[in-house]
């Protein structure tokens, strides 16, 4: 594998893993949530230097309906880490605290609530946009073989089976609730098993991922 290709690949499990940290925020304490999205910030932008050409060539070529709703997805993840980011430094106590900013304190935890909630969905489909590539990759550093076709069912009943498991804490956890600003404040519980916090923020992962894979196969299948 290219070394170019090797950092994007880091860049992007970083990207994710360091996501799924930030939402464990009641586990961690303030100063580490704020390193922790720091690092994120980072990040991003590390992801949009090596994915420049995507600014290159977005008014070229055609734009199929599956490549519009690619584009709608990559923008609102554009737009969630940019409210991150700016609602991030503002309610700052520790990282950015030298920029003294004190107004704006309670738009911003609104915003910060909302973006970290549309950011965390709108992340998963962005990865399973490019699920894909991704398992490509691993194919090729792993060096695995074709699976054969009852090990292909066994693994899709299994993705289905966590997408499914992933739906209903994307429910139990009332992430719509947060996302569309219907309160103020997110429960955090800080008496729950960090193990099982993190395995149902990855099953609610896969729910995204799983549905956003189906419908680029389906958006390919109807263009092909």
């Amino acid at each position: 594998m290219k070394p170019k290709v090797m950092l994007k690949t880091a860049v992007d499990i970083l990207m994710t893993l360091g996501l799924l940290f930030l939402m464990g925020y009641q586990f961690w304490g303030d100063a580490a949530h704020e390193w922790a999205g720091a690092g994120m910030f980072l990040l991003f932008i590390a992801h949009h230097i090596f994915n420049r050409s995507w600014y290159k060539n977005i008014f070229r070529g055609k734009y199929s309906p599956f490549r519009i709703f690619q584009i709608l997805v990559d923008l609102l993840v554009f737009f969630a880490m940019a409210g991150l980011m700016v609602s991030g430094i503002i309610l700052s106590n520790y990282v950015f605290d030298w920029m003294n900013i004190r107004g704006g304190i309670s738009f911003s935890r609104l915003l910060h609530m909302a973006a970290s909630h549309w950011g965390f969905v709108l992340m998963a489909l962005h990865l399973g946009l490019h699920w894909s590539i991704f398992t490509g990759l691993m194919k090729k550093v792993l060096r695995l073989k074709r699976a054969s076709l009852m090990r292909r069912i066994l693994l899709k009943i299994i993705g289905a089976c966590i997408a499914v498991y992933g739906l209903t804490v994307f429910i139990r956890r009332h992430m719509l609730t947060y996302m569309l600003l219907r309160t103020q404040f997110v429960f955090l519980d800080f008496s729950e098993p960090i193990p099982l916090f993190y395995l149902d923020y990855l099953a609610m992962m896969g729910t995204f991922i799983f549905l956003a894979h189906f419908i680029s196969r389906l958006f390919r299948k109807n263009m092909s």
